[in-house]
């Protein structure tokens, strides 16, 4: 198949999880999935690759990807939520090669069980679960976790946040904030049996209800309650089997699991018990992911729950700027002020690829498009551009035309290089001038070294 053929390949508007299919040279031309992407829209995501600008945007290796595509396969699902969790399932299971080589794996969400009478479920870094038992880990409380199960990766960070904040509600879990309660089980304080009722109804849940301190969670409906002693270790294994069901991507067992559980509390008569089950059923055959459509818009989420897109709560910032010597070597770089201070850790350096004469304008705008197209990276509250009204303007329309929702504020340097004025809306300039500055000050000292840098090669 040509790649105009790959074109023309008919994919439908709804979420699901598509495949570019190519064939083994070193098994006698047998098919093999060369990369596996979740969408949205199929259709649009798809199409998407078959862009001219997609060497800028997405990197070279996706366009050698697309050479060896011979055929695009696809899996709807119910919902984009559904789409997530069954393209980490995949990316596992098959492990294609350029899903691998795009991005580092080490960046990636995975979603973890501890090991314990009532497990916690914890978010990681494919850094930090590689590490989980060295001592170089100290950000890892304890330094040594024994896991009971491990999901992922999640390549979508924005998105992956917004997963979890919808999972947690319909499947209330224990994290590692939560410390089980004292009373009742032997091994971890979980009530017995009779205890364990929930309280859901009754919140927020005081100390006084069965004996445990009930964490934040709990108190908002998140934690079923094992601070509280008010679940039993068996029925809380029984929350944890359906979370792993749906991370598994079975949901038609998960269904059926439920609808069990459900109908032996009603006949026990445990109507409370049973209307939660049933409350979570209807949640999961009516999943509202309309979170994860918006971050897939690329809303920063400090500032996406406002009224005004354009609130000055700030958090994280990010700075641009280009440097070259008459054209020569150009460079790009990002750097990042959160809270306050400079993360240097965040920090990004870019080789211009599609400008070969000395045009500072082009050379932001493909330092952007390529920034945007890293998903797992945390978008920032706002960019800070180094120059005058072309630079933000070319910032904006990248923004604008890959449907980022994100303030654009630009340095005008004097004939010293010396900041003279900030161009942007009036809340940020007057509210955070310090933290702009800085940021265009790492922007552009980190610049010039990486510029250097390059030269001596």
């Amino acid at each position: 198949m040509t790649l105009a053929d790959l074109k023309k390949t008919t994919l439908p508007d709804s979420p699901g999880v598509y495949f570019f299919i190519g064939r083994s040279p070193r098994h006698g031309g047998a098919r093999k999935i060369l990369y596996i992407g979740k969408a949205t829209s199929l259709k649009d995501r798809v199409r998407s690759y078959f862009s001219p600008d997609l060497e800028m945007t997405r990197g070279r290796l996706l366009v050698n990807m697309l050479g060896e595509a011979k055929a695009v396969k696809f899996i709807k699902t119910d919902s984009v939520l559904e789409a997530l969790i069954l393209e980490a399932n995949l990316i596992k299971k098959h492990l294609p090669r350029y899903n691998s080589v795009q991005k580092d794996d080490k960046s990636f969400n995975y979603v973890v069980f501890t090991d314990e009478a009532f497990p916690a479920l914890r978010v990681m870094r494919g850094k930090d679960l590689s590490q989980l038992s060295a001592s170089s880990a100290p950000n890892l409380k304890p330094k040594s976790l024994k896991l009971k199960a491990v999901y992922g990766p999640f390549p979508h960070g924005l998105q992956f946040k917004e997963a979890m904040k919808i999972i947690r509600r319909i499947f209330p879990y224990r994290d590692e904030k939560c410390l089980p309660a004292d009373a009742g089980s032997p091994r971890h304080g979980g009530a017995s049996p009779g205890q364990a009722k929930s309280s859901r109804a009754r919140l927020p849940v005081t100390q006084s209800v069965i004996g445990g301190k009930p964490c934040f969670n709990r108190q908002i409906g998140l934690c079923p309650g094992v601070c509280t002693g008010e679940i039993s270790e068996k029925e809380y294994a029984k929350l944890v089997r359906q979370l792993q069901l749906f991370f598994e991507g079975r949901k038609k067992q998960l269904l059926k699991q439920i609808e069990r559980d459900m109908k032996a509390y009603a006949k026990e008569e445990k109507f409370e018990q049973a209307a939660q089950l049933r409350k979570r059923m209807f949640a999961l055959q009516h999943i509202q992911d309309v979170s994860l459509i918006k971050a897939e818009f690329r809303v920063p989420f400090s500032v996406s729950s406002a009224s005004d897109p354009h609130s000055s709560a700030l958090s994280r910032i990010e700075s641009y700027d280009i440097a070259h010597l008459s054209g020569g070597n150009m460079v790009g770089v990002m750097t990042v002020v959160e809270n306050g201070e400079v993360k240097k850790a965040d920090y990004r350096k870019f080789r211009i690829r599609s400008v070969s004469r000395s045009d500072d304008t082009k050379a932001l705008a493909e330092v952007l498009t390529r920034r945007l197209a890293h998903e797992e990276w945390p978008l920032p509250d706002l960019m800070v551009i180094d120059g005058g009204k072309a630079q933000k303007n070319i910032a904006e329309a990248v923004l604008r035309e890959r449907k980022f929702l994100i303030p654009v504020a630009s340095v005008v340097k004097d004939e010293r290089h010396r900041p003279r004025e900030i161009l942007g809306e009036k809340e940020f300039r007057t509210e955070h001038e310090k933290e702009i500055l800085l940021a265009n000050s790492e922007a552009h000292r980190f610049a010039i070294k990486y510029h250097r840098d390059t030269r001596r090669l």
